[in-house]
């Protein structure tokens, strides 16, 4: 486990006990102290209560879903990550997850080292964003990620949010060999681009 990830504080929010407590060990085994509860008023409760790094939610719980209860800590808190767990697999399920606030979304099933991968690469870019006003120099072009433009003397580009994040990630690594699964992991932690 990379020390950089070691003691952060997890809110993880599973009915599925048996799942609930593998996935609690596998993660305190990866060096992350897990607070584990069943269903959504009580992650509501949690969340109120004690100071997380990242929350992991599954989306059908009983008492509160999964969704209902990302915008209701979104309205107290916006920064916080959040990682859906669903069993859901609709590409409308998908955007309804990321619309109400979560940085990554995971089909059941799923690897233990895909969630792993998923939770350094959410940790990893809320813990290293570009100051604002920072700004790259590529040759004659201006790339500045916290705006996602591209730009020169004549024209300007406005890049997606993967291109910029996939842009930026090469700029801090200049003259490094970024391989392909260093920059999936980085941007999004799976392999769909």
């Amino acid at each position: 486990m990379d020390n950089a990830f070691s003691n952060i504080r997890l809110l993880l929010v599973e009915d599925d006990p048996s799942l609930g407590s593998i996935l609690k060990e596998y993660l305190e085994l990866k060096g992350f102290t897990i607070h584990l509860v069943e269903d959504g008023h009580k992650g509501w409760e949690a969340f109120q209560s004690f100071h997380f790094d990242l929350l992991i939610l599954d989306v059908m719980l009983p008492k509160k879903d999964g969704f209902t209860l990302a915008v209701d800590i979104r309205e107290v808190n916006s920064e916080i990550p959040i990682i859906f767990l669903t069993a859901k697999s609709m590409p409308e399920d998908r955007i309804k997850g990321l619309q109400t606030g979560a940085d990554d979304y995971l089909t059941k099933p799923f690897s233990m080292e895909e969630l792993l991968l998923r939770i350094q690469a959410v940790l990893r870019r809320i813990r290293s964003p570009t100051p604002l006003g920072e700004t790259f120099r590529l040759g004659q072009t201006r790339f500045d990620p916290n705006t996602q433009e591209l730009s020169n003397e004549e024209n300007s580009q406005k890049l997606t949010t993967k291109e910029s994040e996939l842009l930026k990630l090469l700029c801090l690594h200049q003259n490094e060999v970024v391989t392909r699964e260093k920059a999936l992991q980085s941007i999004w932690g799976e392999d769909d681009y």
